[in-house]
């Protein structure tokens, strides 16, 4: 696939005017796009319930091994959902069920839904389970919560995400693993004796978390590299974008947009109100630094990547019915959404361009609809590699089986208010993040639908049109 991609695409409108669009309208005055009024169709469909969105909330995202770094991944959760039900007044009984994500789990708090639920004071009587689908895990809990309220279910119900990459779990070795459980069932002192001899200084080698993917036994940050290969993204395209995550992020942070970010007292350290990770640098500083993935020649670094991050997200989504009767005004309707999932080696990271054709297709709507866009940025080669392959009609009819292309996002309505290189990405929470934050963004622009999209590892991808709630 790659040479063909890099043979078919090098050519794309997106690779040569890209940089001079990010500084010239993503950077200027103008970032914040105020839409005008629309008159659109509203998204509701005869004898379906409509599900809103009554608010979400996040704890700050820090770099893992900062000052969270002595919690647990529930003391994260507890925060979230203790700030959400700060932020909404909402009786802790009114909850018919809770859906957290996470990725990497704490082999203590193996469902972390209900642990965080029981440490913020939620009944005991309320269910509470956990999900995992790598970095669209929280996506999937919101889609969870949706489902269930569709179903007549539940009325209410609280999803959100955690990550906690300051401690993650180490286990022994797979031959020490089987001495230790051999011991445990050994029954005579001899037998004991004999398995602790039986033990060599290899065996005590630990194995740290899998940081590539199974199925193909390549890291996702090589994968990226390639990926930005394939689409001719070169080095200075990813560094523009990364700077313009950091650039957009840092001004929302001074405006006081990020308003789902909660203040959250560290336990024996201060208060944290703000994400710690957004940086602001130059591009003659972004140059220096060396390829992180594939080296010499690779153009993923550390400065156009996300970052590992420790947070976690919290959002109240219920029936419109249920809410209106509680008192709420809604944020936003929760529309139609999809799953995708393709090829784990070679398109790994192209979910949104994926599922965004898809989603558009059975809302009714075309990109031009879309007022606010919200992509995950895993790297800033893999967003372009996104915005490229969705430019392109070549790569619709090659590989999408679709007679054209959908089209890239307008900059100027895209991640205006930084992303996750610049915010962080803890896995399970940024979902929760990116939906949000395209409700906050459509009441402060005016405009009326927004569409949320992201990649996951594993080759999958998820996407979701939102609808603004009428103000």
């Amino acid at each position: 696939m790659a040479s063909m991609l890099l043979t078919s695409l090098r050519s794309s409108p997106l690779t040569s005017v890209q940089a001079a669009q990010f500084a010239a309208r993503s950077l200027g005055t103008s970032v914040h796009l105020q839409a005008q009024a629309k008159s659109k169709k509203t998204l509701a469909k005869p004898g379906v319930k409509n599900i809103v969105l009554v608010d979400g909330v996040r704890t700050p995202f820090l770099q893992s091994g900062t000052i969270y770094a002595d919690l647990m991944p529930h003391d994260l959760a507890r925060a979230a959902l203790q700030g959400l039900l700060n932020r909404t007044g909402l009786p802790k009984d009114a909850v018919d069920y809770i859906v957290y994500g996470t990725v990497i789990q704490e082999v203590k708090t193996s469902n972390v839904a209900r642990e965080a639920a029981l440490g913020a004071g939620f009944s005991d009587k309320t269910p509470a389970h956990t999900v995992t689908m790598a970095c669209i895990s929280s996506n999937q809990a919101m889609t969870t919560a949706v489902g269930l309220i569709a179903a007549g279910q539940c009325d209410a119900v609280v999803a959100g995400g955690v990550e906690f990459m300051s401690d993650v779990p180490i286990r022994h070795s797979r031959r020490m693993r089987k001495t230790m459980l051999s011991l445990n069932k050994a029954k005579t002192l001899g037998a004991r004796l004999s398995l602790l001899g039986s033990i060599r200084l290899a065996h005590l080698a630990p194995e740290l978390p899998a940081v590539a993917e199974f199925s193909t036994a390549e890291t996702m940050g090589h994968s990226a590299d390639r990926l930005a290969a394939a689409f001719g993204v070169s080095r200075l395209e990813q560094d523009e974008f990364a700077l313009r995550s950091h650039t957009l992020a840092k001004k929302a942070q001074d405006s006081g947009l990020l308003s789902d970010v909660i203040s959250f007292k560290v336990p024996g350290k201060d208060i944290v109100s703000k994400d710690n990770g957004i940086r602001p640098s130059t591009m003659e500083q972004m140059a220096k630094l060396k390829p992180a993935f594939i080296k010499p020649h690779g153009t993923v670094t550390a400065a156009n990547s996300s970052f590992l991050t420790d947070g976690a997200s919290a959002v109240l989504i219920m029936s419109e019915e249920k809410a209106l009767a509680m008192g709420y005004k809604p944020k936003a309707y929760l529309r139609d959404f999809v799953y995708v999932s393709q090829d784990p080696k070679d398109q790994l990271l192209l979910g949104p361009t994926y599922a965004t054709p898809k989603v558009l297709e059975k809302s009714g709507l075309t990109l031009n609809d879309i007022d606010v866009f919200e992509f995950h940025e895993a790297f800033a080669g893999q967003i372009m590699a996104n915005l490229k392959a969705m430019e392109s009609d070549w790569f619709a009819q090659t590989y999408m089986g679709r007679k054209t292309k959908v089209g890239a996002p307008p900059m100027e309505k895209f991640n205006s208010w930084g992303g996750s290189l610049s915010l962080g990405h803890p896995f399970a929470a940024t979902g929760c993040r990116l939906v949000t934050t395209v409700a906050h963004r459509l009441q402060k622009e005016g405009g009326q639908y927004g569409l949320v999209a992201a990649c996951a590892a594993g080759g999958q991808g998820h996407a979701m049109v939102i609808e603004a709630y009428p103000q």
